[in-house]
């Protein structure tokens, strides 16, 4: 059985790691199409070397566009590798344009598609990342979820039991398999960051592209900064954001993009956490460690009824919740979010190919 993986963007890389580990461990053959959609080294190059994956086998070097522009590149330079590699599954990761992309070239080639995270959902089609997910999930054969309200969101949305398979997180088994060497790079202590650090991440357009929301946003982290150190690892379009601005997080440290292990150095030592991402709401819940998510919906909502979690849709709140949070002292583990989410969907798939076999017609 082969194996396509199709991954474009920094939050796919801590998904395909673990389940490249596991295809290798049942020997199947696996080609890794890296889409270029996020191509600063910092972003992707680096994750490939951090989380033990080899090298993608093709770039397809697509670049930073609109989202129009930027699936079109990716649908038009995906099918001929498709078309040359003939894959049993394309594996298709969370909700970037490459995903969706990639879906909708397997579904008219006739390949299987297995989309790992499905069933997410914010209820927010203001979202690109909504629509990607809708879109997605409607196209492929194989629904891997990575918690259970996923499979009641997507069962309510009318898809076939049998495609839909409860697997859990598979960024927790990256998390699990990766804390200790973070913890041995050292990096939280060589700046400076401590058990009293709120760590800053946010890229969304919703709050880096609107200047009075930035500028709110800003004057909140200026506000905690003067009560315990703030540290702001600033993706590169969000700095772009603040310089055009003229946003000034003085005393706020600004600093350069991290890389997954260094991130994870500063999340597992923080006091807390602001944020936009998706991906950090779940590594804060399984660290322990408060979040407090810049948004007025999440994907996540597990994370929210674990109590680790706290939507914070008015930024101007966000020093009081800082200075009255009450740390929530404990590891919390949702069904599934055990480091073996990866070993499950390869047994998935391995099962679907038991089964075609067992429903072939017998050999003349």
């Amino acid at each position: 059985m082969k194996l396509l993986h199709v991954v474009g963007a920094r939050p796919n890389f801590p998904k395909l790691a673990p389940v490249y580990r596991a295809g290798q461990a049942a020997n199947l053959a696996q080609v890794v199409v890296h889409t270029g959609q996020h191509y600063d080294e910092l972003l992707s190059d680096s994750f490939f070397v951090e989380l033990e994956i080899p090298r993608p086998d093709v770039n397809l070097e697509v670049g930073s566009e609109t989202h129009a522009v930027q699936t079109a590149r990716v649908m038009e330079r995906v099918e001929p590798i498709v078309m040359r590699e003939h894959p049993d599954w394309i594996l298709v990761y969370g909700d970037v344009n490459s995903t969706v992309a990639a879906a909708l070239v397997g579904a008219k080639l006739g390949v299987r598609i297995a989309h790992v995270e499905a069933g997410l959902r914010s209820h927010d089609r203001t979202m690109p990342e909504e629509i990607n997910r809708i879109v997605t999930d409607r196209l492929a054969d194989l629904l891997l979820t990575p918690s259970h309200d996923a499979d009641a969101v997507l069962r309510a949305e009318g898809e076939p039991e049998e495609e839909i398979v409860f697997v859990g997180n598979v960024m927790i088994d990256t998390l699990l398999h990766c804390v200790p060497r973070a913890r041995q790079s050292g990096f939280a202590e060589r700046i400076g960051a401590n058990g009293s650090t709120v760590v800053v991440t946010l890229h969304r357009p919703s709050n880096v592209d609107d200047p009075a929301r930035l500028r709110a946003i800003g004057h909140a982290l200026r506000h905690i900064a003067q009560e315990r150190p703030v540290i702001f690892p600033a993706h590169p379009r969000t700095a772009r954001r603040l310089a055009e601005m003229g946003v000034n997080l003085t005393p706020v440290r600004v600093l350069p993009p991290v890389s997954y292990l260094e991130m994870l150095s500063l999340l597992e030592g923080a006091y807390a956490v602001v944020t936009d991402s998706g991906g950090i709401q779940e590594e804060t819940t399984v660290l322990g460690v408060p979040c407090l998510t810049v948004r007025e919906n999440t994907e996540r909502p597990i994370t929210v009824s674990q109590g680790t979690n706290r939507l914070v849709p008015d930024p101007t709140l966000l020093p009081d919740l800082v200075r009255t949070l009450a740390r929530p002292g404990l590891v919390v583990r949702p069904d599934g979010w055990d480091g073996k989410a990866a070993e499950r969907i390869i047994q998935a798939l391995l099962d679907r190919r038991a089964s075609a076999a067992r429903s072939a017609p017998p050999v003349a």
